[in-house]
């Protein structure tokens, strides 16, 4: 192999590193035990600790696995724009031992039904602004939605500064292959016992679909495991960091 650019590799980066052994829901319960205070997650004026953020997540882990019948690696669309919800979501549906499909909040019923028969999703986390384009869908091929409201997350901040797609209250749907994603955590489900190692499939972004119809790209707990941890070396990240989310990382970290 060409060695040649280790000449500008930095020095005080290690050249290899040891790929966890552990699925990546795990990251989240060592962070919950070691700093169950500390602020995970932070919208506007709404700040959800990391114990907050754990148990948010399995109470929808279990009611994707008790009510949408959810099994280990089946898809689990997320279709929303970034916030809160979008990341309780994308470790909800791993600790469920499911896949999570992120799909392109641009996207129409038309390219949102492509990604959905492609993948195999029959159940969807969406925010309610795009609930408009998953309506079309549900039967076929969406048999069950959750459906997320913004304005749950901010906290105190006054509606004058919030963006009002943001600021919207929380919506009511008369279908009932749909859930409200409040109703869905109430409702304090358990999920069953975590099975997912680092070889299972755990998130499969889509291409944007320039040069033919989106395409897949399957990502494995290990590979996103080693991508998260290369990203800390180099960026020199500790525990106190935190990070302004402006896009859709593959592997979320926690």
């Amino acid at each position: 192999m060409n060695e040649r650019h280790w000449r500008f590799f930095p020095r005080k980066l290690p050249r290899t590193l040891t790929p966890p052994q552990t699925s990546l829901w795990f990251n989240l319960e060592v962070s919950a035990t070691r700093f169950p205070e500390r602020a995970a997650l932070v919208f506007y004026d709404g700040v959800t600790s990391y114990s907050g953020f754990k148990r948010q997540s399995e109470w929808l882990a279990g009611f994707l696995q008790r009510e949408c019948n959810v099994r280990r690696g089946d898809r689990v669309a997320l279709f929303m724009q970034n916030c809160p919800q979008f990341v309780i979501a994308y470790y909800a549906i791993l600790r469920a031992d499911a896949v999570v499909v992120p799909i392109n909040c641009m996207n129409l019923s038309g390219e949102l039904s492509h990604v959905l028969r492609d993948a195999g999703a029959k159940v969807v986390i969406a925010a309610q602004d795009l609930y408009s384009r998953i309506e079309p869908l549900l039967g076929d091929p969406v048999q069950h939605a959750v459906i997320a409201c913004y304005s749950d997350y901010v906290g105190s901040e006054p509606q004058s500064v919030i963006p009002e797609s943001i600021a919207a209250p929380r919506l009511s749907f008369g279908s009932s292959q749909v859930t409200l994603w409040h109703d869905a955590l109430s409702r304090h489900l358990t999920p069953g016992v975590h099975e997912s190692t680092p070889d299972d499939l755990c998130v499969i972004p889509y291409t944007s679909g320039t040069t033919g119809a989106p395409k897949g790209c399957m990502h494995r707990h290990r590979g996103v495991a080693v991508s998260r941890r290369a990203r800390h070396r180099s960026a020199s990240k500790v525990c106190d960091s935190r990070s302004l989310s402006g896009g859709r990382a593959a592997g979320w970290e926690a």
